[in-house]
Order: structure tokens, then sequence, then C-alpha cells
């Protein structure tokens, strides 16, 4: 039975008060252009000699109709994409399609810039789909698993961002723009978006309108669907076609409005649409109100300050929603089977262990011994090493002890919740440390280091109580979890990018951050860094037993005494401060934490405590060899690690997504 908090709600009354919140701030907003009875004609016959009238034809009435159709258009590739691949965090973004339009319009603007002149938009469509079929291309071996569709996406995706991270990172002057494109902007100057968007949507839904059967039996497993009579392959490559074009199409004309795709079906379904037939129409709505609204709410910013980006503002408002309706969600929603077939259990996991252990050490060696100056490479020997330990061993302890901890707490979440989207992120405790130090910027720019690290721990425990808070009532159920950890992180992702489209100064410090830069370690924090994650670490094998359960389900779990929500909340704390330990330090680098546990568990490392242990050596070889490939490789420049560490497991994470054989 669903939970109840307070009055029945339909998804109507929640539309109603979207769209009649914007109606009103609208009403506003055109009053000061033109009297009421002048908007009509206005909008079909401006008066070419009038300013207001062009103005007002021209630059809001579209802004409104992009709006409406952006978010209506994101609302339905959302909840195509939550019914095909069966996961309440799924939308268009987790399939790599806005970050590969991303990376299409960085690299063109640095190695092809008169390409631009045939038009963004056609740049970036070209990109999102290129991304999408890297994954269809992973996937068709597999008919197109929910469960592999998912991980492809997420990786291509990621890849995706740390190389146009890396690229912005060494060409900050030429690619500053793309900040403010990617924070996703409703500015227009003529009804080409509008008329762009329009009929894309509406064939998009006539489409998906009628494949709502197919549509519903994806909502089974696999072999449900199939004896119903479906063809997996089939269905899921015409909705997931339709999905991705349609978002692409709105990527391309307005940049990065992701968060709408997840809020819109989430805000529905919450609403009361439980059924896809049902959510089909209203999470188009949902999503239209929710970005009218959003908009509007810019358009009340006064005009000398500079415009907050309309994705942006979605999310600042969307998150609250999401957050206010969640005690609504089901208690034990079904997400679908999300364990990835992997290969057979290992018969000797500690000697692959130790395997790992021996190459961490070999790792560490180089990274200590091998170096690059001005007379080239050279390869320190013990004295040598000696001379150069008082700088190399901190950064070097700190990749460890950060790969380490930031691996184990993304196997916590990702066994706990049975998701393999699951990661420290998504708990929005990195962008809570993220945040801290922001805030601390923008109060005191002449800060200590101490201060920074405390700002960053206040954040961290901010979003991890209020996380908990949102979820209590549930015994911290994983879908409750999950979607409160993605509203938070949502909320504050919108304003570190609205932090990084001001081009302030101080976007230096907060790319570092973001990305993982090793730059500052001290050797006091090195050492506390490291005494921490040894404490915290130990605590691990403790939750073994909890950790082989609880991936059966809530029976199974109660059946042999597992306490639900001691169980939980012990591992979510633990998850928190091995994830604050290392962001407090080291930044933003918990893709770490969502690779490393795929790696050990698709290497045949499945009980918690063999794939805890490995992940924990894949992590920490990831950071120490990251970090050094980044200090040595483009010399005397450096790559942060977290950059770095992406680009070397997931090509490596791709291939073991391979079909195989026999």
């Amino acid at each position: 039975m669903p939970a109840r908090s307070g009055i029945e709600m339909h998804p109507a009354i929640l539309i109603g008060l979207l769209f009649a919140a914007a109606a009103a701030l609208t009403f506003r907003h055109l009053s000061g252009y033109l009297p009421v009875n002048a908007w009509l004609p206005v909008l079909s016959r401006p008066e070419i000699n009038d300013p207001q009238q062009m103005l007002v034809h021209y630059t809001v009435f579209p802004r409104i109709a992009v709006a409406l159709l952006a978010g209506a258009a994101l609302g339905l590739a959302g909840a195509v994409c939550q019914q095909v691949l069966r996961n309440p965090l799924a939308e268009p973004t987790t399939l790599g399609v806005s970050n590969g339009a991303y990376l299409a319009l960085a690299m063109t603007t640095l190695w092809a810039p008169s390409l631009l002149a045939l038009g963004r938009e056609w740049i970036a469509l070209v990109g999102g789909f290129a991304a999408f079929l890297c994954v269809f291309g992973l996937t068709w071996k597999r008919a197109l698993s929910p469960v592999v569709l998912v991980l492809a996406g997420l990786i291509v995706g990621y890849y995706c961002a740390v190389t146009t991270q890396a690229l912005v990172l060494l060409n900050h002057d030429y690619l500053i723009g793309l900040f403010i494109w990617g924070a996703g902007y409703l500015n227009q100057q003529d009804w080409s978006n509008a008329a762009f968007l329009a009929p894309r949507f509406l064939i998009s839904f006539v489409l998906i309108a009628a494949m709502v059967r197919p549509l519903t039996l994806l909502g089974f497993d696999d072999e449900t669907a199939r004896n119903l009579g479906l063809g997996l392959t089939g269905a899921r490559v015409c909705a997931l076609g339709i999905a991705i074009a349609l978002s692409a199409s709105v990527v391309s004309v307005v940049g990065v409005l992701g968060f709408v795709g997840l809020t819109g079906p989430a805000l529905a379904m919450l609403a009361g649409a439980r059924r896809f037939r049902d959510r089909l129409i209203w999470a188009p709505l949902c999503g239209a109100g929710l970005l009218w609204l959003a908009d509007e709410l810019v358009l009340l910013i006064p005009p000398g300050y500079r415009e907050m980006p309309a994705g942006a503002a979605t999310a600042l408002i969307g998150a609250p929603m999401l957050l206010v309706l969640l005690p609504r969600l089901r208690s034990a929603a079904p997400v679908g089977n999300l364990t990835p077939s992997v290969p057979p259990r290992l018969d000797h996991p500690w000697r692959v262990i130790l395997f790992g252990l021996a190459l961490l050490l070999l790792v560490v060696w180089v990274a200590l011994a091998v170096g690059v100056g001005a007379e080239g490479w050279s390869w320190s020997g013990l004295a040598g090493i000696q001379e150069f330990l008082p700088w190399r061993w901190p950064r070097v302890v700190s990749a460890l002890a950060a790969g380490a901890t930031l691996a184990v707490a993304g196997t916590l979440l990702q066994r706990m919740t049975g998701n393999p989207m699951a990661a420290p992120e998504v708990m929005g405790i990195s962008y809570g440390a993220a945040m801290g130090v922001i805030v601390l910027l923008y109060l005191l720019p002449s800060h200590t280091r101490v201060a920074q690290i405390a700002g960053g721990g206040i954040g961290a425990f901010i979003v991890l109580g209020m996380v908990l808070l949102f979820s209590r009532r549930s015994e911290f159920s994983p879908e409750r979890v999950l979607l409160a950890g993605v509203a938070m992180s949502a909320a504050f992702g919108a304003i570190i990018a609205m932090a990084l489209a001001t081009g302030d100064p101080r976007i230096g410090m907060l790319l570092s951050l973001l990305t993982g830069s090793l730059y500052q370690i001290s050797p006091a924090e090195a050492s506390v860094l490291a005494a921490a994650a040894a404490l915290l670490l130990i605590m691990v094998p403790m939750l073994s037993r909890w950790l082989d359960i609880l991936p059966l389900g809530s029976a199974a779990s109660r059946s042999v005494g597992v306490s639900m929500a001691r169980s939980r909340i012990i591992i979510m704390l633990l998850t928190a401060l091995l994830t604050a330990t290392a962001t407090l330090m080291v930044g933003l680098l918990s893709l770490v934490g969502f690779i490393a546990p795929h790696m050990a568990r698709m290497m045949g490392a499945q009980r918690a405590v063999h794939q805890t242990a490995l992940a924990a050596l894949i992590g920490a070889i990831l950071m120490v060899f990251a970090d050094w490939a980044g200090r040595m490789v483009i010399f005397p420049f450096q790559m942060p690690a977290g950059i770095f560490a992406m680009m070397l497991a997931g090509p490596y994470l791709l291939w073991l997504l391979r079909p195989q054989r026999g």
C-alpha cells in the first residue's frame, strides 16, 4: 500500500498549483510590458513600429512556449526512460545524451570553430546521438538489458563529462561560455526554437502513446514480458530511440535541463499516477509546469544582476517539491532486477585480493620513484626517493586513502540499495561538502585550509541529516534514500552550476575542488586523512553479514532477524563518514565510488567482504596512478586526479560490460 501523508492527492491538483503559480507570475511579467487587452493581438500580429510589442512577440511569448515545450518533452522522455530501465533514478541524461552534446560543443569550439556557423544546435544534437549510439553498441548483444543500459549510459556520460572538464581546465578562457550554456538558459530571440520543438514533441507523444501496451509490459521483469509475447530488444530500441531523440532536441536548443526529466515523472508518480498510462499524460504536464514556473521565478531577479540559469532554478524548485512528496512513495516500490550479470564467483578471491595488494605496492613505488623534470624522465633509486619523499608522499598517501574510502562507500551504497546507479554523490554528501566550501569562499575569501575543511564537513553532515530526515518514516528504504539524495544533489549541484556560470575569479579553486585536485595536501592533512580512513575501513568488515543479506530484499532480511532501519542508518552513517573524509581533503572524487564496486563485482567478487576489499584496492590503485599520471603526462602542467581516474577506469569498465562468450 502507498504510504499516506495527509490528504489524498491527485496529479491534477499538483499540476494545477504549478500552472496557477506560473500563470500569476506571467501575468505580472506581461503587465509590465503591455495592457491585458493587447496581449492576444500582439501574439498574432504585433505592430512593427512599437518596440514593446515587438519585444513581447519575439522574446517573451517564445520564451514561455519554449519553457512549456521543453518541460513537457523532458517529462515525457523521463517517464519513458524510467519505465524502460525500471529505475526511478533514470532520465535521458542517464544515457549520456547531455554530456555527449557538451563534449561535441567543446571539441568543435577548440578544433573546428568554423562548424559553429552551421548552428550550435546541430552540433549538440550530433554529440548527443553519438554518445547514445556508443551506449547502444555496448548493450545490443545483451538485448538492451536495463541494468547494462544504465551502467553503460552512466559510464559513457561520465567519460564525456570528465573529458570536457579536462578540456575546460586546459582551455578555460575559450570554453567558459560552455558553463553558461550547460546550466540551461531559455532566452529567445524569435519563434524558431518553439517551431523546432513543437512538431518533435507532438510526433514523439503520438508514437509513445501507440506503444503504451509494450511499454507497460517493459515495466515487468524480462521473463514475464517475454512470456506475454513482447520482443524486448525491439520495444526498447523504439522507446529509447524516441526518448533520446526528443531529449537531444531539447538539449540542442536550450542546454542542459536534465533534472526536469527526473522530477516530472517522479512528481507525477508521487502525486498518484501509479500506472504508466497515467504518467504518460501527467509527467509531461508536470515537466511543463515546473519549467514554466522556474523560468518565471528567474525573471523576478532584477535586470541589473546576472540572470540565474533556468536549469539551476528548476532544480532548486523541483528538489524541495520532490522531498515534500517523498512520503507518498510506496514503501516497496519495485525498481526491477538491478543486479547485472557478472562472471562466476571467484574460487579463490583472496588470491586476487593479494595480487591487487601487490599491484598497489608497485603503483605506490612508481609514484614515489618515477618523475619527469627539465632533463626528461628519471627513475630514482632509494636515495632519490628519500630526496623527493617530503613532496610526494602526502599526495600518494592521500590518493590511496581517498580512493579506498570512496570505493568502499560506493560498495556499501550499491549493496544496501541494490541499485547500480548508487554512488557517494547520489546521496548528496559530496555536493554538500562542496557547497560548504563554496559558502566559505564567498563569506571568507582569505580563509585557512582548516576553515575550508570545517566548512566542507558542516555541509556534508547537513545534507546527510536532511536525507535521513526525509526517509526516516520508511525505515530508510533504498528508494526514498536515493530519491532524497538525488534531490539534495540536484539542489546543491544547481547552486554550483550557477557559481561556475558567473565567471568569478575564484572559479579556479572551485574547479579544482570539483575535479579532484590533490595540489594542496600537506603532510599533516595527509596523516589525518590516512588515520581517519584506516579507522573507518576497519569498521566495514563488521557489517559484512548485513551487506550479504540486504541485497536479498526486505522480506528475506527480516526473516533472518535483520533490523532494516538500524542496519540502513548505520551503513549510511559510515558511508557519509567515508565520503566526507575523502571529499574534505581532496574534493569530489566520487566517480571512483561508482566505478570501483562495479569493477570488483564484474571480476567475480560477489560476497560483501571480498567485494569491499577488492573495491578498496581498485580505488586506491586508480587514485594513486591517476594522481601520478596527472602530474607527469602533461608536465609542467597538472591534470586533477579525479579526471584522470575516470579516463583510466572508464574503458576497462566498458570492456567488462561486453557480452561473455560461451
